[in-house]
Formats: structure tokens, C-alpha cells, sequence
């Protein structure tokens, strides 16, 4: 596939087009400069003692639920995991809300979310069930804690750009889902999952955000937006299997998939942290003071998106400054 064609791909996608459709909302819940709270962080940071308190919610698609129950368990779970070291944070416990037509057709989400709290030694604190409902629907929150924040909001132009991706897993079925976890070393998931604290606290980095449905490239683009930055990346540098074609690999959703915006001078170490726990990581681009995304691959180059022309998901800086 050639560049532009890639780039149509992403344009067209389904992940993207969701992350479009917060702005609307933003909008009608009067978020934005004038509110004094800043948006588009992959959890809300309260301020609490000598660090911050982190609480993050997730919601899943019916589709989702009904091909893959089980996994749609397992994702309430580790998608809010994912949010909370996102932020440089350790999660503390979850609940979750569930919605099913009858008690068989919870049992397998039910199995997924057990499965994950004892995988990710996270404790399920309570939640709200009906198993009487029209239609079966999960959706799961968390609260964590950080003692220094990985935001959204401090990419910063002149430094690398760098994705770190489990890529020990293998796609399911059902979906752009690369799963890196369920079949993991238990011991481990949690101490991968700490390297996010660990960089926060070093003071490596300050900002980063996890790989969404929106894929590697989308999930780049919040973070720009966010920072009022632009980016050039190199799509031939991102980690990826093998056995993936790119245009599918830059719209999967990996269990553990990171960018983070760092100093060149700290990129080394941060990569070697990384590489520590068999973990793909690779400085993929730089952020420059443009409101633009190019992308290269091969000799070729070619603008993604104008955040100066097309808004995203509209969540920027000025937010996280008013």
C-alpha cells in the first residue's frame, strides 16, 4: 500500500472517527477553556496530598460484547490499567457496571473481568449489575494514584517520539485487538505496567498517552492536538510483528501499547527500561512546533492531518494552562 493510500486508511477509520465524535460532546457539557478543567488526559488528575488522585471510566461497544464476552471482560480491566500507568500512576481497585439479558449471557464477561483482576492482582471493589436488561453492556472505572503526572498536554517540540508495544501476542479474532496479556506470564503483566510510574518518577518524561482504538498514528494525533504540536513519524520505526501488514497494524489496539514525548537525552534510557522486560520500543519520530502530522515511510512523505485547518478530538493545551 503506498503512503497516501495508508493515510486514507487511517482517515476512514473506524477507531478515528469515534475519537472525532468527543468533540460534540465537549462542547455540550461546556468543557473547554472557559471551564477551567483541562480534557483529552487519559484520566481525570486530582490533586491529593503529595501527589494525585487518577479516575478513568470505559465503556464497550455491544459489538464488541457480543463477539468476544469474555475479552470484553478481560478489556474492562486492563484498558483502565493501561489509563491510569498512562498518567504515570499504580491503580488501586475497579468497579464496573454490567447490563445483561440474562444470567448465561454475563457469565462469560463476568469470567473475563475475574480473570483480569486476578491476572492483574487488581481488586474488583463493587460495581452495579441487572441481569434483566434489553441488551447486554459493560462499562468499567478506576482509581489509581500518582506521585508525578505523565499528562497529554507537555509534548514538547524537539523531542522523540517513542512507542513501546508488547508484541508477544497474536490478534483476536474478533477485532483489531493484539493481545499481549491473557495467555501472559502473570507475574509480569503488573511490573510491565509499573515502568510507566517508574519513567514518571525518574523524571525521564512528562508527557504520554496509551495506544487507543485509534491505533498508533490516531493516538499520536491526540496527543499533538493536546499539546498544540506537531509531529513527523516514521511509520517504518514503529514496532510491529512481522506477520501484520502496517495498514492493519497502525489500527490495532494493543494491551500494552505506549507513546511518550521525551528529551533525545533521555530517550536512550527510557528505550533500554523498556527493552529490560522484552518490551518493542523505538523512537519513531520528533515533535516539532508545527500544527502538523507528515508521516514518512521509504523516500516518501506526506501530510496526515492540519490541526491549524481540521480539529480532532479538540482537547489542547490552553486547556491544561487556563
Amino acid at each position: 500500500m503506498t503512503l497516501d493510500g495508508i493515510i486514507a486508511t487511517l482517515r476512514a477509520a473506524k477507531g478515528i472517527a469515534h475519537k472525532q465524535d468527543i468533540a460534540p460532546v465537549l462542547a455540550k457539557l461546556n468543557l473547554g477553556a472557559a471551564s477551567n478543567i483541562a480534557v483529552g488526559d487519559d484520566c481525570a488528575a486530582i490533586p491529593d496530598n503529595d501527589g494525585f488522585l487518577l479516575l478513568a471510566i470505559e465503556g464497550f461497544m455491544p459489538g464488541f460484547i457480543a463477539a468476544d464476552p469474555y475479552f470484553a471482560g478481560y478489556c474492562g480491566v486492563m484498558v483502565n490499567l493501561s489509563d491510569i500507568a498512562a498518567m504515570g500512576g499504580r491503580a488501586l481497585a475497579v468497579v464496573d457496571a454490567i447490563w445483561a439479558e440474562d444470567a448465561p449471557q454475563a457469565e462469560p464477561i463476568l469470567s473475563g473481568l475475574a480473570a483480569a483482576s486476578r491476572r492483574y492482582q487488581i481488586p474488583i471493589a463493587g460495581g452495579h449489575t441487572n441481569t434483566r436488561a434489553h441488551s447486554n453492556l459493560l462499562s468499567v472505572a478506576i482509581i489509581g494514584r500518582a506521585k508525578h503526572l505523565l499528562t497529554s498536554f507537555d509534548a514538547t517540540p524537539g523531542h522523540d517520539l517513542i512507542a513501546a508495544i508488547d508484541l508477544r501476542g497474536a490478534m483476536r479474532a474478533s477485532g483489531p485487538y493484539w493481545d499481549a496479556s491473557s495467555n501472559a506470564d502473570a507475574t509480569r503483566l503488573r511490573g510491565d505496567l509499573d515502568l510507566l510510574p517508574t519513567i514518571a518518577e525518574s523524571g525521564l518524561c512528562r508527557a504520554a498517552k496509551d495506544i487507543s482504538m485509534a491505533g498508533t498514528i490516531g493516538t499520536a494525533m491526540m496527543l499533538l492536538e493536546a499539546s498544540n504540536c506537531g509531529a513527523m513519524i516514521d511509520l517504518a520505526a514503529i514496532p510491529k510483528p512481522p506477520d501484520i501488514p502496517l495498514e492493519t497494524w497502525l489500527l490495532a489496539f494493543p494491551s500494552f501499547g505506549f507513546l511518550l514525548s521525551a528529551p533525545p537525552a533521555h530517550t536512550g534510557r527510557i528505550l533500554s527500561l523498556f527493552a529490560a522486560r522484552n518490551i518493542a520500543a523505538a523512537a519513531i519520530g520528533q515533535v516539532n512546533v508545527s500544527s502538523q502530522l507528515h508521516l514518512t515511510f521509504g523516500e516518501d512523505a506526506a501530510l496526515a492531518w492540519d490541526f491549524s485547518a481540521e480539529n480532532f478530538m479538540f482537547c489542547a493545551k490552553a486547556l491544561a494552562d487556563a
